[in-house]
Protein backbone atom coordinates (compact mmCIF):
# COMPACT_ATOMS: atom_id res chain seq x y z
CA UNK A 1 0.00 0.00 0.00
CA UNK A 2 0.91 3.30 -0.92
CA UNK A 3 1.89 5.73 2.41
CA UNK A 4 -1.51 7.63 1.58
CA UNK A 5 -3.24 4.61 1.67
CA UNK A 6 -1.92 3.34 4.78
CA UNK A 7 -2.41 6.35 6.21
CA UNK A 8 -6.01 6.06 5.35
CA UNK A 9 -6.74 2.65 7.09
CA UNK A 10 -4.81 4.27 10.56
CA UNK A 11 -6.56 7.19 10.61
CA UNK A 12 -9.83 4.82 10.66
CA UNK A 13 -11.82 5.38 13.88
CA UNK A 14 -9.01 7.39 15.54
CA UNK A 15 -9.24 10.66 17.92
CA UNK A 16 -5.63 12.36 17.17
CA UNK A 17 -2.87 11.30 15.57
CA UNK A 18 0.15 13.32 17.02
CA UNK A 19 2.33 14.50 14.23
CA UNK A 20 0.87 13.03 11.06
CA UNK A 21 3.74 14.54 8.79
CA UNK A 22 6.16 12.44 11.28
CA UNK A 23 4.04 9.36 10.92
CA UNK A 24 4.07 9.90 6.85
CA UNK A 25 7.93 10.39 7.32
CA UNK A 26 8.23 7.18 9.52
CA UNK A 27 6.19 5.75 7.42
CA UNK A 28 8.48 6.81 4.21
CA UNK A 29 11.48 5.13 5.70
CA UNK A 30 10.20 1.63 3.99
CA UNK A 31 11.06 -0.70 7.51
CA UNK A 32 8.45 -2.49 9.58
CA UNK A 33 7.13 0.19 12.66
CA UNK A 34 7.48 -0.81 16.33
CA UNK A 35 3.80 0.04 17.57
CA UNK A 36 3.84 0.34 21.22
CA UNK A 37 0.48 -0.25 23.33
CA UNK A 38 0.68 -0.88 26.94
CA UNK A 39 -1.89 -2.99 29.36
CA UNK A 40 -2.22 -2.69 32.73
CA UNK A 41 -3.69 -5.81 34.44
CA UNK A 42 -5.53 -4.66 37.01
CA UNK A 43 -8.78 -7.34 36.15
CA UNK A 44 -8.60 -10.52 34.59
CA UNK A 45 -11.16 -10.44 32.00
CA UNK A 46 -11.60 -7.93 28.66
CA UNK A 47 -14.49 -6.30 27.24
CA UNK A 48 -14.98 -5.17 23.36
CA UNK A 49 -14.09 -1.84 24.43
CA UNK A 50 -10.36 -2.31 25.26
CA UNK A 51 -10.28 -4.09 22.09
CA UNK A 52 -10.73 -0.96 20.49
CA UNK A 53 -6.68 -0.73 20.98
CA UNK A 54 -5.85 -4.18 19.79
CA UNK A 55 -7.94 -4.14 17.00
CA UNK A 56 -5.61 -0.82 15.58
CA UNK A 57 -2.74 -3.00 16.54
CA UNK A 58 -4.29 -5.89 14.25
CA UNK A 59 -4.32 -2.88 11.68
CA UNK A 60 -0.59 -2.60 12.08
CA UNK A 61 0.06 -5.66 11.40
CA UNK A 62 -1.91 -5.92 8.04
CA UNK A 63 -0.33 -3.52 6.86
CA UNK A 64 3.19 -4.88 7.72
CA UNK A 65 4.35 -3.47 11.25
CA UNK A 66 5.74 -4.83 14.30
CA UNK A 67 2.82 -4.84 16.79
CA UNK A 68 4.52 -5.24 20.61
CA UNK A 69 2.32 -5.68 23.59
CA UNK A 70 3.35 -4.60 26.87
CA UNK A 71 1.90 -6.01 29.81
CA UNK A 72 2.75 -3.44 32.04
CA UNK A 73 3.15 -5.53 35.35
CA UNK A 74 5.64 -2.88 37.11
CA UNK A 75 3.03 -0.24 36.32
CA UNK A 76 0.23 -2.15 36.89
CA UNK A 77 1.50 -2.28 41.00
CA UNK A 78 1.52 1.56 41.15
CA UNK A 79 -1.87 1.92 39.45
CA UNK A 80 -2.83 4.38 37.19
CA UNK A 81 -3.98 7.54 38.40
CA UNK A 82 -5.69 8.81 35.08
CA UNK A 83 -8.76 9.98 35.77
CA UNK A 84 -8.66 9.01 39.60
CA UNK A 85 -9.97 11.28 42.34
CA UNK A 86 -8.14 9.19 44.94
CA UNK A 87 -5.12 7.31 45.54
CA UNK A 88 -5.65 3.85 43.92
CA UNK A 89 -5.00 0.84 46.22
CA UNK A 90 -2.35 -0.88 44.83
CA UNK A 91 -2.35 -4.56 43.44
CA UNK A 92 -0.13 -7.56 45.26
CA UNK A 93 2.34 -9.16 42.63
CA UNK A 94 0.76 -12.26 42.48
CA UNK A 95 -2.77 -10.57 41.23
CA UNK A 96 -1.01 -8.82 38.71
CA UNK A 97 0.75 -11.61 37.42
CA UNK A 98 -2.68 -14.29 37.55
CA UNK A 99 -4.20 -11.36 35.35
CA UNK A 100 -1.01 -10.91 32.86
CA UNK A 101 -1.67 -14.72 32.22
CA UNK A 102 -5.25 -14.75 31.20
CA UNK A 103 -4.33 -11.31 29.01
CA UNK A 104 -2.13 -13.37 26.89
CA UNK A 105 -4.69 -16.19 26.35
CA UNK A 106 -7.02 -13.40 25.28
CA UNK A 107 -5.55 -11.19 22.98
CA UNK A 108 -4.47 -13.84 20.39
CA UNK A 109 -8.35 -13.86 19.85
CA UNK A 110 -7.49 -10.64 17.77
CA UNK A 111 -3.92 -10.24 17.08
CA UNK A 112 -1.68 -12.96 15.06
CA UNK A 113 0.56 -14.63 17.59
CA UNK A 114 3.48 -14.91 15.06
CA UNK A 115 3.97 -11.12 14.52
CA UNK A 116 3.08 -10.72 17.90
CA UNK A 117 5.76 -9.53 20.45
CA UNK A 118 4.52 -9.41 23.71
CA UNK A 119 6.78 -7.77 26.69
CA UNK A 120 6.86 -7.11 30.34
CA UNK A 121 7.92 -3.85 31.71
CA UNK A 122 9.15 -5.49 34.75
CA UNK A 123 11.99 -6.51 32.59
CA UNK A 124 13.99 -3.42 32.46
CA UNK A 125 12.55 -1.36 35.53
CA UNK A 126 12.64 -4.24 37.61
CA UNK A 127 16.61 -3.83 36.73
CA UNK A 128 16.33 0.01 37.49
CA UNK A 129 18.43 1.01 40.53
CA UNK A 130 17.46 4.13 43.00
CA UNK A 131 19.98 6.44 41.02
CA UNK A 132 18.49 5.00 37.54
CA UNK A 133 14.95 6.42 39.09
CA UNK A 134 16.12 9.56 40.68
CA UNK A 135 17.77 10.21 37.13
CA UNK A 136 14.46 9.08 35.10
CA UNK A 137 12.50 11.42 37.85
CA UNK A 138 14.57 14.79 36.95
CA UNK A 139 13.94 14.52 33.47
CA UNK A 140 10.08 16.31 34.23
CA UNK A 141 8.82 18.67 36.41
CA UNK A 142 6.39 19.45 39.07
CA UNK A 143 4.60 21.95 36.56
CA UNK A 144 4.42 19.74 33.92
CA UNK A 145 2.91 16.77 36.04
CA UNK A 146 0.05 19.88 37.63
CA UNK A 147 -1.11 20.07 34.01
CA UNK A 148 -2.61 16.88 34.08
CA UNK A 149 -6.25 17.66 34.90
CA UNK A 150 -6.76 14.80 37.22
CA UNK A 151 -3.53 15.93 38.85
CA UNK A 152 -5.13 19.54 38.69
CA UNK A 153 -8.53 18.71 40.38
CA UNK A 154 -6.97 17.30 42.94
CA UNK A 155 -4.03 19.73 44.42
CA UNK A 156 -6.78 22.53 44.03
CA UNK A 157 -9.32 20.40 46.11
CA UNK A 158 -6.56 19.73 49.10
CA UNK A 159 -7.34 16.00 47.74
CA UNK A 160 -3.63 14.44 48.48
CA UNK A 161 -1.38 12.98 45.57
CA UNK A 162 1.09 10.56 46.82
CA UNK A 163 4.52 11.15 44.97
CA UNK A 164 4.04 7.29 43.37
CA UNK A 165 1.49 8.54 41.29
CA UNK A 166 3.92 11.16 40.04
CA UNK A 167 6.33 7.95 38.91
CA UNK A 168 3.41 6.71 36.30
CA UNK A 169 3.15 8.46 33.71
CA UNK A 170 7.39 8.82 34.12
CA UNK A 171 7.83 4.94 34.00
CA UNK A 172 4.76 4.68 31.00
CA UNK A 173 6.85 6.96 28.92
CA UNK A 174 10.15 4.95 29.92
CA UNK A 175 8.82 1.74 28.92
CA UNK A 176 8.78 3.84 24.92
CA UNK A 177 12.77 4.84 25.64
CA UNK A 178 13.65 1.09 26.55
CA UNK A 179 11.00 -0.38 23.47
CA UNK A 180 12.10 2.39 21.24
CA UNK A 181 8.56 2.78 19.83
CA UNK A 182 7.74 4.25 16.50
CA UNK A 183 4.56 4.67 17.58
CA UNK A 184 2.15 4.36 20.93
CA UNK A 185 -1.56 3.36 20.88
CA UNK A 186 -3.49 4.61 24.30
CA UNK A 187 -7.07 5.67 24.67
CA UNK A 188 -8.06 9.48 24.86
CA UNK A 189 -7.66 9.49 28.66
CA UNK A 190 -4.13 8.46 28.72
CA UNK A 191 -2.74 11.52 26.54
CA UNK A 192 -1.05 13.01 28.97
CA UNK A 193 1.01 9.92 29.46
CA UNK A 194 1.68 8.49 25.71
CA UNK A 195 3.34 12.12 25.36
CA UNK A 196 5.03 12.12 28.30
CA UNK A 197 6.83 9.28 26.46
CA UNK A 198 7.26 11.29 23.62
CA UNK A 199 9.40 13.88 25.33
CA UNK A 200 11.07 11.34 27.08
CA UNK A 201 12.45 10.01 24.02
CA UNK A 202 14.03 13.47 23.14
CA UNK A 203 15.21 13.56 26.38
CA UNK A 204 17.10 10.35 26.05
CA UNK A 205 18.50 11.07 22.13
CA UNK A 206 15.39 9.17 20.15
CA UNK A 207 13.28 10.03 17.64
CA UNK A 208 10.07 10.87 20.10
CA UNK A 209 7.07 8.42 19.09
CA UNK A 210 4.08 9.43 17.25
CA UNK A 211 1.03 9.02 19.53
CA UNK A 212 -2.27 8.22 18.62
CA UNK A 213 -5.23 8.19 20.86
CA UNK A 214 -8.36 5.79 20.25
CA UNK A 215 -12.06 6.70 21.36
CA UNK A 216 -13.45 4.90 24.85
CA UNK A 217 -15.86 2.71 23.30
CA UNK A 218 -19.31 3.73 24.58
CA UNK A 219 -21.58 1.01 26.59
CA UNK A 220 -25.05 -0.48 25.60
CA UNK A 221 -26.72 2.13 26.33
CA UNK A 222 -25.11 4.43 23.84
CA UNK A 223 -24.18 7.16 26.22
CA UNK A 224 -21.49 6.20 29.20
CA UNK A 225 -18.66 4.35 28.39
CA UNK A 226 -18.53 0.65 28.42
CA UNK A 227 -17.69 -0.67 31.90
CA UNK A 228 -18.59 -3.77 33.75
CA UNK A 229 -19.16 -1.54 36.64
CA UNK A 230 -21.96 0.08 34.64
CA UNK A 231 -23.28 -3.33 33.31
CA UNK A 232 -23.57 -2.00 29.19
CA UNK A 233 -20.49 -4.21 28.40
CA UNK A 234 -19.54 -7.14 25.88
CA UNK A 235 -17.04 -9.53 27.57
CA UNK A 236 -15.02 -11.12 25.22
CA UNK A 237 -15.37 -14.37 26.93
CA UNK A 238 -19.17 -14.26 27.17
CA UNK A 239 -21.13 -16.90 25.41
CA UNK A 240 -21.15 -16.74 21.76
CA UNK A 241 -25.75 -16.19 22.19
CA UNK A 242 -24.63 -13.57 24.83
CA UNK A 243 -22.56 -11.13 22.34
CA UNK A 244 -24.62 -11.66 19.58
CA UNK A 245 -27.88 -10.67 21.48
CA UNK A 246 -25.75 -7.36 23.33
CA UNK A 247 -24.93 -6.54 19.72
CA UNK A 248 -27.87 -6.49 18.31
CA UNK A 249 -29.68 -4.32 21.37
CA UNK A 250 -27.39 -2.09 20.39
CA UNK A 251 -29.44 1.18 18.47
CA UNK A 252 -28.66 1.62 14.91
CA UNK A 253 -26.73 4.94 15.20
CA UNK A 254 -23.89 3.37 17.40
CA UNK A 255 -24.21 0.31 15.24
CA UNK A 256 -21.85 2.16 13.40
CA UNK A 257 -19.49 3.65 16.13
CA UNK A 258 -18.80 -0.43 16.78
CA UNK A 259 -18.53 -0.94 12.84
CA UNK A 260 -15.75 1.51 12.81
CA UNK A 261 -14.26 0.58 16.26
CA UNK A 262 -14.64 -2.78 16.14
CA UNK A 263 -14.98 -4.56 12.70
CA UNK A 264 -12.12 -5.26 11.00
CA UNK A 265 -13.69 -4.82 7.62
CA UNK A 266 -11.76 -2.47 5.79
CA UNK A 267 -13.24 1.77 5.83
CA UNK A 268 -14.23 1.18 1.75
CA UNK A 269 -16.64 -2.12 2.96
CA UNK A 270 -17.97 -0.14 5.87
CA UNK A 271 -18.49 2.49 3.56
CA UNK A 272 -20.28 0.79 1.18
CA UNK A 273 -22.65 -0.88 3.49
CA UNK A 274 -23.65 2.74 5.11
CA UNK A 275 -24.71 3.43 1.28
CA UNK A 276 -26.19 0.39 1.03
CA UNK A 277 -28.26 1.18 4.40
CA UNK A 278 -28.69 4.63 3.45
CA UNK A 279 -30.43 3.08 -0.15
CA UNK A 280 -32.64 1.06 1.50
CA UNK A 281 -31.12 -1.74 3.02
CA UNK A 282 -32.82 -2.80 6.43
CA UNK A 283 -29.73 -1.86 8.86
CA UNK A 284 -30.63 -5.04 11.13
CA UNK A 285 -29.22 -7.06 8.44
CA UNK A 286 -25.96 -5.07 8.68
CA UNK A 287 -26.28 -5.35 12.09
CA UNK A 288 -26.75 -8.95 12.03
CA UNK A 289 -23.28 -9.30 9.88
CA UNK A 290 -21.48 -7.62 12.48
CA UNK A 291 -22.85 -9.11 15.35
CA UNK A 292 -21.33 -12.57 13.63
CA UNK A 293 -18.02 -11.09 12.78
CA UNK A 294 -17.71 -10.74 16.67
CA UNK A 295 -18.32 -13.80 17.50
CA UNK A 296 -16.72 -15.37 15.12
CA UNK A 297 -13.43 -13.49 16.45
CA UNK A 298 -14.04 -14.75 20.03
CA UNK A 299 -15.56 -18.37 19.87
CA UNK A 300 -14.66 -19.19 15.99
CA UNK A 301 -15.36 -18.94 12.48
CA UNK A 302 -18.23 -21.56 12.81
CA UNK A 303 -19.81 -19.91 15.89
CA UNK A 304 -20.97 -16.66 14.33
CA UNK A 305 -23.29 -18.49 11.89
CA UNK A 306 -24.64 -20.46 14.63
CA UNK A 307 -25.00 -17.29 17.12
CA UNK A 308 -26.75 -16.27 13.95
CA UNK A 309 -29.08 -18.61 13.54
CA UNK A 310 -29.67 -19.45 16.70
CA UNK A 311 -30.86 -15.89 17.09
CA UNK A 312 -33.14 -15.93 14.44
CA UNK A 313 -35.13 -19.16 15.29
CA UNK A 314 -35.45 -18.10 18.80
CA UNK A 315 -36.51 -14.31 18.12
CA UNK A 316 -37.78 -13.67 14.84
CA UNK A 317 -39.41 -17.40 14.39
CA UNK A 318 -40.12 -19.43 17.03
CA UNK A 319 -40.73 -17.00 20.29
CA UNK A 320 -42.73 -14.64 18.92
CA UNK A 321 -46.35 -15.06 17.48
CA UNK A 322 -47.66 -14.67 13.90
CA UNK A 323 -50.32 -11.69 13.99
CA UNK A 324 -47.95 -9.73 16.32
CA UNK A 325 -49.07 -5.96 15.84
CA UNK A 326 -47.08 -3.79 13.46
CA UNK A 327 -46.69 0.06 15.22
CA UNK A 328 -45.36 3.00 13.69
CA UNK A 329 -43.90 5.71 15.88
CA UNK A 330 -43.48 9.03 15.22
CA UNK A 331 -40.62 10.60 16.62
CA UNK A 332 -39.66 13.58 13.94
CA UNK A 333 -36.61 11.76 13.06
CA UNK A 334 -35.40 12.08 16.72
CA UNK A 335 -34.86 9.11 19.56
CA UNK A 336 -38.19 8.17 21.58
CA UNK A 337 -38.03 7.22 25.04
CA UNK A 338 -38.57 3.93 25.41
CA UNK A 339 -41.55 4.24 27.99
CA UNK A 340 -43.36 6.27 25.67
CA UNK A 341 -43.29 3.45 22.83
CA UNK A 342 -44.03 0.84 25.05
CA UNK A 343 -47.25 2.90 25.90
CA UNK A 344 -47.86 3.90 21.95
CA UNK A 345 -47.49 0.48 21.41
CA UNK A 346 -50.38 -0.82 23.46
CA UNK A 347 -47.71 -3.13 25.12
CA UNK A 348 -47.87 -1.54 28.78
CA UNK A 349 -50.89 0.86 30.14
CA UNK A 350 -48.99 3.83 30.82
CA UNK A 351 -45.18 5.57 30.85
CA UNK A 352 -44.85 4.74 34.89
CA UNK A 353 -46.28 0.82 34.03
CA UNK A 354 -43.83 0.72 31.25
CA UNK A 355 -40.82 2.15 33.99
CA UNK A 356 -41.57 -0.04 36.15
CA UNK A 357 -41.78 -3.24 34.05
CA UNK A 358 -38.29 -2.07 32.76
CA UNK A 359 -36.86 -2.27 36.11
CA UNK A 360 -38.53 -5.63 36.82
CA UNK A 361 -36.08 -6.44 33.65
CA UNK A 362 -39.74 -8.03 32.06
CA UNK A 363 -38.79 -5.73 28.48
CA UNK A 364 -36.79 -6.92 25.61
CA UNK A 365 -35.68 -5.71 22.48
CA UNK A 366 -35.34 -8.23 19.75
CA UNK A 367 -34.45 -10.66 22.66
CA UNK A 368 -32.29 -8.67 24.64
CA UNK A 369 -33.13 -7.57 28.08
CA UNK A 370 -33.86 -3.68 28.48
CA UNK A 371 -32.83 -2.47 32.31
CA UNK A 372 -32.39 1.52 31.88
CA UNK A 373 -35.97 3.18 32.14
CA UNK A 374 -33.95 5.93 30.13
CA UNK A 375 -33.35 4.29 26.97
CA UNK A 376 -34.19 6.26 24.52
CA UNK A 377 -34.75 4.02 20.95
CA UNK A 378 -33.73 5.86 17.26
CA UNK A 379 -35.33 6.00 14.27
CA UNK A 380 -35.41 2.54 12.46
CA UNK A 381 -37.42 -0.41 11.36
CA UNK A 382 -39.35 -3.43 12.76
CA UNK A 383 -37.48 -3.23 16.16
CA UNK A 384 -39.44 -6.41 18.25
CA UNK A 385 -40.78 -5.12 21.51
CA UNK A 386 -42.14 -7.31 24.10
CA UNK A 387 -42.98 -7.37 27.76
CA UNK A 388 -43.28 -10.29 29.56
CA UNK A 389 -43.94 -13.69 28.10
CA UNK A 390 -46.54 -13.15 26.04
CA UNK A 391 -46.90 -8.94 24.90
CA UNK A 392 -45.05 -8.23 21.61
CA UNK A 393 -45.19 -5.21 18.54
CA UNK A 394 -43.22 -4.80 15.56
CA UNK A 395 -41.94 -1.30 16.15
CA UNK A 396 -40.95 1.50 13.51
CA UNK A 397 -39.72 5.05 14.63
CA UNK A 398 -39.51 7.48 12.13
Amino acid sequence: MTIEEQMLEIRRGTDEILLEDDLRRKLGEGRPLRIKAGFDPTAPDLHVGHTVLINKMRQFQDLGHEVIFLIGDFTGMIGDPTGKSATRPPLTREEIIENAATYEQQIFKILDPEKTLVMFNSSWMGEMSAADLIALAAKHTVARMLERDDFNKRYKGGQPIAVHEFLYPLVQGYDSVAMRADVELGGTDQKFNLLVGRQLQQAYGQTPQVVITMPLLEGLDGVQKMSKSLGNYIGITESASEIFGKVMSVSDNLMWRYYDLLSLQSSASIDRLKEAVAAGRNPRDVKLDLAEEIVARFHGAAAGPDAREQFLARFQKGAMPDDMPDVKIDGGGNPVRLTRILKEAGLTPSTSEAMRMIRQGAVKIDGQRIDDPAREVVPGDGLVCQVGKRRFARVTVT
